[in-house]
């Protein structure tokens, strides 16, 4: 979309939407009246056919088909099934994606695997590097694992990546899109630096998969992990998934070497075969429920590519967010706020953060209120400060939304509402 269409007034935003191709994928979701959902990066919006196809799942092939739905209905092939879906999603191949397992269990996996290779390869190698600010969970994975094989976890800047790919560095651990910032790297560009200096790299598209473009095979790229349950709509705790280049996937067995990732699972064997390709990257009996939820949620993605794709929701992606920052900084200039995310389009993910020096708890909180629901992330009292972080889900976001976001946004700073004490409780969840 032309920037030069997303003009400031309130008509121009619900005539951009009356033009959008992507409008009409809305109705595939529930979302509840009144509420302005900006927060799809954290928790997806439910898909209409869920709740129908999850009690489908539960008395049907469960209550009635019992075991016999593990080959009657399909349950053994599900892990597969989701993850060519997802496969279609960020560059990769058929037969190489399986959702499974947690994001965190996902990433042990793939780093145990790559440390596996890099100490076979090139023993000298004993780094991980990652970012600093890299969601904590991947960091404290890959801290555990360090420990446990005598390696060391280098935590660096963005800036400082580049000269921090040294002779012994084993793997480059990223996330796509910085979860705090929404700011992108350039995979192919990254990879391909990586690999010039001899080392193994592990993404995380936690913030990417449904997002934003994503070419695992064309960037090279050697291992990645994701969730399910932020932009690819799959539901509180969805299954994750999990890639491996498939030049790597026969190399290693995963160290959670469990019967579902067995050759034969059901030879029951005492030894371990690891099964071909991604399939061993399996461990146990698989939620079938939570699969069959994702499963709804990938559908809501794929019903765009007739009209363009991840191309598509990309630049609608774009616009929305061309669109925040341009109001934000007009509409709410004077007060504090300060865009944290990168302007530029290729360094962008689909979601827009700002700082203020003081109150940006409150103000997400009294914005929750009135039904714009955004989250916040806590800074670390130095050089990552707080942000108000708003996700921008292109099949249930309009510009109308956009629109009023900012207007409510204006109000609770122009009020000063969100100086209100019920705002400026912590809840345990931000």
């Amino acid at each position: 979309m032309n920037r030069s269409m997303l003009l400031n007034t309130l008509e121009h935003c619900r005539q951009v939407d009356t033009q959008d191709p992507l409008h009409v994928l809305r109705h595939q979701f529930d979302l509840p009246p009144g509420v302005i959902y900006l927060d799809g990066n954290s928790l997806g919006v439910l898909p209409r056919t869920t709740a129908a196809r999850v009690a489908e799942v539960v008395t049907q092939e469960w209550g009635q088909g019992l075991i016999r739905s593990w080959n009657s209905a399909g349950w053994f092939d599900a892990p597969r099934r989701a993850g060519d879906k997802i496969a279609r999603l960020v560059g990769a191949g058929p037969n190489e994606v399986v959702a499974t397992d947690s994001t965190s269990i996902n990433l042990f996996k793939v780093l145990s695997a790559a440390l596996n290779m890099a100490a076979q390869d090139a023993p000298q190698r004993r780094i991980i590097v990652s970012e600093r600010s890299n969601f904590p969970t991947d960091l404290y994975i890959a801290e555990a694992l360090c420990q446990e094989r005598g390696c060391t976890l280098k935590l660096v800047e963005p800036e400082e990546i580049a000269s921090s790919l040294t002779a012994n560095v084993a793997v480059l651990m990223l996330t796509h899109v910085n979860y705090r910032t929404g700011a992108m790297h350039d995979m192919a560009g990254v990879t391909a630096a990586a690999h010039a200096a001899g080392i193994l790299t592990v993404w995380d598209l936690a913030h990417s998969a449904g997002a934003v473009p994503v070419d695992l095979t064309g960037a090279q790229a050697d291992f990645a992990v994701g969730c399910g349950y932020k932009y690819l709509n799959g539901g509180p705790g969805a299954p994750a998934f999990v890639w491996v280049h498939p030049k790597h996937a026969d190399r290693f067995w995963q160290p959670l070497a469990g019967w579902w990732g067995h050759a034969t699972p059901f030879a029951f064997s005492a030894d371990y075969q690891p099964a071909p390709g991604i399939t061993r990257y399996l461990c146990g009996t698989q939620p079938i429920i939570s699969l069959a939820a994702l499963d709804c949620g990938l559908d809501t993605l794929l019903a765009a590519e007739p009209l363009g794709g991840m191309a598509a929701l990309r630049a609608k992606s774009l616009a929305l967010t061309d669109l925040f920052i341009e109001l934000v900084e007009t509409r709410c200039a004077g007060h504090g706020l300060t865009l944290a995310t990168p302007r530029d389009h290729g360094q962008r993910g689909s979601q827009v953060c700002l700082t203020r020096a003081a109150g940006a708890y409150a103000i997400v909180q009294a914005l929750i209120a009135r039904g714009v629901i955004g989250d916040f992330r806590a800074g670390d009292g130095g050089a990552h400060p707080d942000i108000l972080r708003f996700g921008f889900t292109p099949l249930t976001i309009g510009f109308e939304d956009v629109w009023n976001a900012v207007e409510h946004l204006k109000q609770v700073l122009d009020t000063r509402e969100w100086q209100q004490p019920e705002f400026n409780q912590k809840h345990a969840v931000t």
